[in-house]
């Protein structure tokens, strides 16, 4: 099925939009808009080209009209929102796949395939924004590329596991930021296409001086380097029941193998 959505699509707390068993398309219109929520899962959904929408009511939670401001063309802004969890989707879009902004923490981002794109993901919402100094958000499982230009992910002040996820390339960089982030590398592959460096780091007065960016049991092909900054005791700061095995470098193409949409039938996926 192809949605066309005239304005976004605003998710309440306690949701799972679960695509599997069908082959469902976000295209060309308004992306969802998850904000104050948590608690949310989103599953096996394919967005394409959104749109800038013109201001105008929405029907929210609750069913409630509430007004919204022109859109920028994001599928998915997360914005004053926690325990939300973006799994198995494909994305390929106009403006900013997905922001993590404004305190919003708890965020795991696996199994998507993001591709053909210039600024995928954005954690952190500007440099003067200090709140989200205690965001935390997992990037585990993913496919970067082909054609991702910047931002896989962006982030300030903030803390982000970077873990097993392909990277086919990138024109600007992989990862990096500004405001003093923390983030752990592990056991990714890097394959570099344009630029080898994956870390860019803003540099400036007021940009930050502490940063820390650790790479541990990365793979680095064609030339590909980590600019590593900082203590080199970066820490997942998952609870027990939240930690995972990370997986080596060369088990990366398998655990990625099946990143995006999947595609399922009466027998399973």
């Amino acid at each position: 099925m192809q949605i066309r959505l005239e304005r976004p699509l605003v998710v309440g707390s306690f949701t799972t939009i679960d695509g599997r068993g069908a082959d469902v398309h976000i295209a060309n219109g308004a992306g969802f808009l998850i904000e104050h929520a948590h608690d949310i899962i989103i599953h096996g959904l394919q967005f394409h080209k959104p749109r800038p929408n013109a201001p105008g009511p929405v029907l929210g939670p609750a069913a409630k009209v509430e007004p919204t401001g022109a859109g920028d063309a994001d599928a998915f802004p997360i914005v004053y929102s926690f325990k939300i969890w973006l799994d198995q989707s494909l994305y390929s879009c106009h403006d900013g796949l997905l922001d993590v902004t404004r305190g919003s923490t708890g965020i795991t981002v696996s199994n998507n395939w993001f591709r053909d794109h210039d600024k995928v993901m954005l954690l952190g919402h500007d440099d003067g924004f200090v709140r989200d100094k205690d965001m935390k958000v997992t990037v585990a499982f993913n496919r970067f590329g082909p054609n991702c230009i910047q931002r896989m992910p962006r982030i300030r002040h903030g803390y982000a596991h970077v873990v097993n996820n392909f990277y086919d390339g990138w024109r600007d960089y992989a990862m990096g930021g500004s405001m003093n982030p923390t983030i752990k590398s592990q056991g990714n592959l890097y394959v570099a296409v344009g630029n080898k460096e994956v870390i860019w780091k803003e540099d400036g007065p007021g940009r930050g001086t502490s940063w820390n960016l650790k790479s541990v049991n990365d793979a680095f092909i064609n030339g590909a380097s980590f600019r590593q900054v900082g203590s080199a005791g970066v820490s997942p700061h998952y609870k027990p029941d939240e930690a995972f095995a990370a997986g080596n470098p060369d088990q990366v193409h398998a655990l990625t193998r099946d990143a995006g949409a999947l595609r399922c039938h009466a027998n399973g996926c």
